[in-house]
């Protein structure tokens, strides 16, 4: 715990098998997490089995691959039911270090913001830490593009390193959205609509063989996904449109 808030990791899985124990060991080393739940979207290895082995660990295993959103989904519905005042979201791929937990779970139990992001950008760690040019280059215009059409400044949108205080988790629709990877996008778009600031720190990020990413075919369809997700929320800003996503706020309700 931090500040007696109950902290808890979720790791959405697929064939992490390679990386869950070194990302395991460094998550318990920090001292904070109280639980670290697990789901397996039906990996093709031993993530599932591997993670049966690991104490304090909580293994869901999907019946059917649900995809990165639909992992995510229940990811936090089991983290809500276990108690949750922190969850932090962190892929078992060791592609972003354990070691920032602590910062990103101080910041939501001091009230700071609600919500915290592991930037790849922030201090230059993407490019130093492998991520292909063509990645980097899309990274960057997305979210250039995005800033302009959702109000915010931040670095990037992209990451998969996140927090969110238990508030935002039981607020935001995000049962609403994608099973695919725009899930991401969508859930800080719909923070910044119900006005929460979201922080972000620097991350250093690691990319080798064993580090999950999309190829390009799905990154140029994510790509138009973030995309349509900032013009209807922009949209939306002006009433210009409805969309499940991003629901009128109460008092436009009332009237």
């Amino acid at each position: 715990m931090y500040r007696n808030q109950k902290i808890v990791v979720v790791m959405p899985a697929y064939n992490a098998a390679k990386t869950l124990r070194q990302t395991y060991d460094e998550v318990i080393e920090q001292g904070v997490v109280d639980r670290i739940i697990l789901v397996d979207d039906r990996s093709r290895d031993e993530t599932a089995a591997l993670a049966r082995t690991l104490p304090g660990v909580l293994v869901h295993v999907h019946e059917q691959n649900t995809g990165y959103g639909g992992n995510q989904k229940t990811c936090y519905r089991l983290a809500l039911a276990e108690g949750a005042d922190i969850v932090i979201m962190l892929h078992p791929d060791y592609q972003y270090t354990p070691k920032l937990i602590p910062a990103m779970a101080s910041i939501i139990a001091n009230e700071l913001h609600p919500c915290v992001l592991g930037s790849r950008i922030l201090g230059g760690y993407s490019l130093k830490g492998g991520m292909p040019v063509w990645k980097y280059v899309a990274n960057r215009f997305l979210t250039l593009v995005e800033n302009i059409l959702l109000g915010a400044k931040l670095s990037e949108y992209h990451t998969g390193y996140r927090a969110f205080s238990r508030k935002i988790l039981e607020q935001v629709l995000w049962e609403q959205n994608s099973d695919d990877f725009v899930f991401d996008n969508q859930m800080l778009a719909q923070i910044l609509w119900h006005g929460h600031t979201i922080a972000e720190v620097s991350c250093p990020t690691k990319y080798f063989p064993e580090a999950s990413s999309i190829n390009l075919r799905r990154s140029i369809r994510y790509g138009f996904g973030c995309l349509s997700v900032g013009l209807t929320y922009r949209l939306a800003k002006w009433g210009f449109v409805q969309s499940k996503l991003f629901p009128p706020p109460p008092e436009r309700l009332a009237k």
